[in-house]
């Protein structure tokens, strides 16, 4: 499977289960020029940006060794880019979900910022 389509599986699996625990995804795969959220969601009067990193297995390491410190600070600057654009200056959570294996099984999803 090419790793476009294996991502998208898993971000959907992401959006599945937020939304199955009343979760409103806004959009996924959100896009500028200069930077992308994979998953945004609203509960509570709180958004959400998600960052899913898949790992076919743990063999591959975790998919949270993956975000560094840069990848943090592009994240954070697309939830600014974000909540400028849609006039949002409520509260707003920056999250790193990590799926696994050929099921897309979700392994962990844990506050990043």
């Amino acid at each position: 499977m090419r790793t476009t389509a294996t991502g998208h599986n898993a971000e959907a699996a992401v959006a599945s289960y937020l939304a199955s625990n009343g979760f409103k995804i806004l959009g996924r795969n959100w896009r500028t020029r200069w930077c992308e959220i994979d998953i945004i969601a609203n509960n509570n009067k709180i958004i959400y940006f998600i960052e899913v990193k898949y790992r076919l297995s743990e063999l591959h390491g975790s998919g949270f060794e993956y975000i560094t410190s840069h990848k943090l600070n592009q994240i954070k600057f697309a939830a600014r880019f974000w909540n400028a654009q849609n006039n949002w200056d409520g509260d707003y959570r920056i999250i790193a979900a990590e799926v696994s294996g050929l099921d897309y099984a979700i392994i962990e999803l844990v506050e990043i910022d």
